[in-house]
């Protein structure tokens, strides 16, 4: 750690000890990681196989390999169900297994239920099920990492254009400029929405079908901001210098201009990543977004709304991304503040002075 703060301009040192002091932004940062590290071991968290087994003296892995049923001495060469109770029943008699902590997968269906779905929450379904059966902790897991995955790559893919295109209007200027202003406006003049529906209606949305066709709005929001940082950078000295110097455009743009781009665009990022996570929620729960069957926190909302008598679907889906995205939100007001210059001498100023009094 030591070498890396040597490593870091004094500038980087001063907005990571004012991030630091925002205890807010910090702590949501740290729980947000954590949750996020921990639904990427969703197979070993909720699963209907268990991590690893013995039988009859030979070890199985049922997350890795589909063994058939007649391999614990069952009927039918097919694959194994690990909740029946005959194979269950097998492995207890003839070895032992290792199971999940939640023995259900998102897709699971509980055939051994005594209670009507969708079930109210007991020792059995922590969270209850829905109306199919099926257990609500392990699609609450699961649609927490399919949402956060869809948000980064969603994210990733519009800051990669949306700086592209912004810095191209920006640096170059004149006829580019007005052009892709001209594009740009009445591309965001389209209901994104509705939009997004009437393509997603062409065809089976799946992850990837269902990011490309979020991917054709979701830049919008950063152009602006890159376009403004690249024209106010293009005239500044050392970048003059450089044209003179005969360096290539394209090096300018990567070398001198885009890292002082990248500051007013990175405060941007937890924003659009909250935008990305509410608009898959929201064609979700109209039934326009992942394929049915997928572990959807909008479906899960929409199941609320179609089952009243059964608060717990709503209440779940509603804390689930209540604390998601307020976690997401706090680590971008401590990003804003982080890059503001005068929060950055007020957060610091704050420490110090309750040290002067000390």
């Amino acid at each position: 750690m030591a070498s890396l703060s040597l490593r870091l301009s004094p500038i980087t040192r001063r907005r990571l000890a004012a991030f630091k002091a925002n205890r807010r932004a910090r702590v949501s940062l740290w729980l947000f990681a954590t949750l996020f590290i921990l639904s990427l071991f969703a197979e070993l968290i909720a699963n209907d196989k268990p991590i690893v087994m013995q039988y009859d003296g030979q070890w199985y892995f049922p997350m890795l390999v589909d063994y058939p049923e007649t391999e614990f001495d069952g009927f039918l060469p097919t694959r194994t169900d690990y909740l029946d109770p005959f194979v269950q029943q097998q492995i207890k008699d003839h070895g032992w297994a290792l199971w999940p902590i939640i023995p259900f997968s998102y897709q699971t269906l509980d055939m051994n239920m005594t209670r009507p779905s969708p079930a109210p929450p007991d020792s059995r379904h922590w969270l209850g099920t829905d109306d199919q059966g099926r257990d609500v902790t392990a699609r609450v897991i699961y649609g927490f990492r399919l949402s956060v995955a869809f948000a980064l790559v969603l994210t990733a893919g519009s800051l990669v254009i949306g700086v592209v295109v912004g810095g191209v209007q920006g640096y170059f200027g004149g006829k580019i400029d007005l052009i892709g202003q001209r594009f740009t406006e009445i591309w965001s003049g389209l209901p994104v929405l509705f939009s997004l529906i009437i393509l997603a209606s062409f065809v089976q949305p799946g992850f990837w079908w269902l990011l490309g066709i979020m991917l054709l709005f979701s830049w919008l929001g950063l152009v602006d901001i890159v376009r403004a940082e690249f024209l106010r950078a293009r005239n500044l000295e050392y970048v003059r210098a450089a044209k003179a110097m005969g360096l290539p455009s394209r090096l300018i743009m990567w070398r001198h201009v885009l890292p002082n781009a990248m500051v007013a665009t990175l405060t941007f990022i937890p924003f659009l990543f909250t935008g990305a996570i509410g608009t898959l929620t929201a064609l979700d729960f109209l039934g326009f977004g992942l394929p049915p069957g997928a572990p959807s926190l909008g479906e899960l909302a929409a199941q609320g709304k179609n089952n009243l008598h059964a608060p717990w679907l709503g209440i779940t889906a509603f804390m689930t991304l209540a604390i998601m995205l307020s976690l997401l939100v706090f680590i971008g007001e401590g990003l804003r503040d982080a890059f503001d210059p005068r929060h950055v001498q007020q957060r610091l100023a704050g420490p110090a002075q309750e040290t002067q009094h000390a």
